[in-house]
């Protein structure tokens, strides 16, 4: 009975020793890192200018993408229709087109709908109030299913279109720029993001030369591998999640000084895009990616160093 119940006191026993030894070697990280303030926010200030480049990037491609319309809506085809066709006829043709397999939508604008959007957005109240009647005919703006293009052409043949409007040249000139834009992204990101590493290693190499002799005392104790590289993990990811939290206030700085101005020079054009920041999971998923980092870039100079200095039997 007793050695039965000694089993479970002697694991909880080991946990606890591991649990304190983790917090131990977080606090102990902490307090080494902000001993050194200098060295560290110069580690902390590359590793973030680092992360910012490419982060700042995509956001800058997402917010391209948002202000040149979502990719429904830059893939639509506008069907103008022949002035004289009657609006029962119209709404009845926008109905047969919906019933298409290549058609994902129809969306019929009236000649009173575009005289009315004609008047909000060009500002010539005065010069519209004399026309006689409303010139304008109605129009089907349709959202392909598939090949645009194909869908464009068959539209042409429709007896009741006056003209088929489909820019695609520069729809695909548009995405070809942000294909290339989140591939430059992407290689911003394994380049400078293996810079941060290489930061992160170094001054952990640092970190390890100077306690090179209390780490062979540990040695020749018999501490594991795992024990004695758990200070510099931590280590490691302290400096990158400091990075990433500063990354992250570089980029919303940079947010906040250039949303305005651009809103204004938007709102010059009659549109009301505005920048969109980070939410609040994509934030914390930037600082928990370079907690990441910095843990992998310790964790690899850590474990060279042991594997080098490891005492072998004779």
């Amino acid at each position: 009975m007793n050695a039965k119940s000694a089993a479970p006191a002697d694991s909880r026993s080991r946990l606890g020793t591991w649990f304190d030894h983790h917090v131990y070697s977080l606090v102990a990280s902490l307090g080494r890192l902000l001993g050194k303030p200098w060295a560290s926010a110069l580690t902390i200030g590359v590793m973030a200018v680092a992360l910012a480049l490419p982060v700042g990037l995509w956001a800058a491609l997402a917010n391209i993408e948002r202000f040149s319309g979502d990719v429904e809506r830059s893939r639509q085809i506008a069907v103008f229709l022949k002035p004289e066709l009657a609006a029962e006829r119209s709404r009845a043709l926008a109905e047969e087109l919906r019933a298409r397999k290549d058609i994902a939508a129809v969306e019929l604008r009236t000649p009173e709908q575009g005289l009315a959007e004609l008047r909000e957005k060009s500002g010539l109240d005065e010069a519209i109030g004399t026309l006689e009647g409303n010139p304008l005919p109605a129009v089907l703006l349709i959202v392909p299913k598939g090949d645009e293009l194909l869908l464009a052409e068959s539209l042409k043949g429709l007896s009741e279109a006056d003209l088929v409007q489909h820019d695609a040249g520069w729809r695909q000139r548009l995405d070809g720029w942000l294909r290339f834009g989140t591939r430059l992204a992407w290689v911003l990101a394994a380049l400078l993001g293996l810079g941060a590493l290489l930061v992160v290693g170094n001054t952990v190499r640092l970190d390890i030369q100077s306690r090179r002799e209390e780490i062979g005392v540990l040695q020749l104790l018999g501490a594991t591998d795992g024990f004695i590289r758990r200070p510099f993990l931590y280590l490691g990811a302290c400096y990158g999640l400091a990075a990433g939290a500063l990354a992250l206030g570089l980029l919303t700085a940079a947010d906040v000084a250039l949303r305005q101005p651009l809103a204004e020079l938007a709102r010059s054009y009659g549109s009301g895009f505005a920048l969109q920041g980070f939410d609040p999971l994509y934030a914390a998923a930037i600082v928990a990616g370079a907690g990441v980092l910095g843990w992998l870039g310790a964790g690899l100079v850590a474990g060279h160093y042991l594997r080098q200095t490891r005492p072998t039997d004779t």
